[in-house]
């Protein structure tokens, strides 16, 4: 029973260094304890869903975002969430205008590997 729980774990850990994130910082933004949120990304703690709605909260995410489990990926699909997880925080952080100017960028970019 604990596979969904240590999934989850990993996530919250994956998308909080994504961020730029300390665990003390997720702990200040989610108003939870710091050797709390070390223990959930290690999967020792059976959390609430309440408390999960805190730290997807504080992360800014979906939590469907939680539950896509990396243990299926092969290396390249492992890279390529990475990349998304660093996008996802890279465009948060972004207005309109800028994002519109990077799609076009990283459309570009594509085109000039597909020569």
């Amino acid at each position: 029973m604990t596979d969904l729980r240590n999934t989850a774990g990993d996530r919250i850990r994956a998308i909080r260094k994504a961020k730029g994130l300390t665990q003390q910082q997720l702990a200040e933004l989610s108003n939870l304890d710091d050797a709390y949120i070390g223990a959930v990304e290690r999967g020792e703690r059976n959390f609430s869903i309440d408390t999960l709605e805190k730290i997807v909260t504080a992360l800014k995410i979906q939590p469907a975002e939680l539950f896509q489990n990396k243990d299926d990926l092969n290396e390249g699909e492992a890279a390529q969430r990475r990349a998304i997880d660093e996008y996802a925080v890279t465009v948060g952080e972004l207005s309109v205008k800028q994002i519109s100017t990077l799609n076009r960028i990283v459309r570009e970019v594509r085109r000039a590997f597909e020569d």
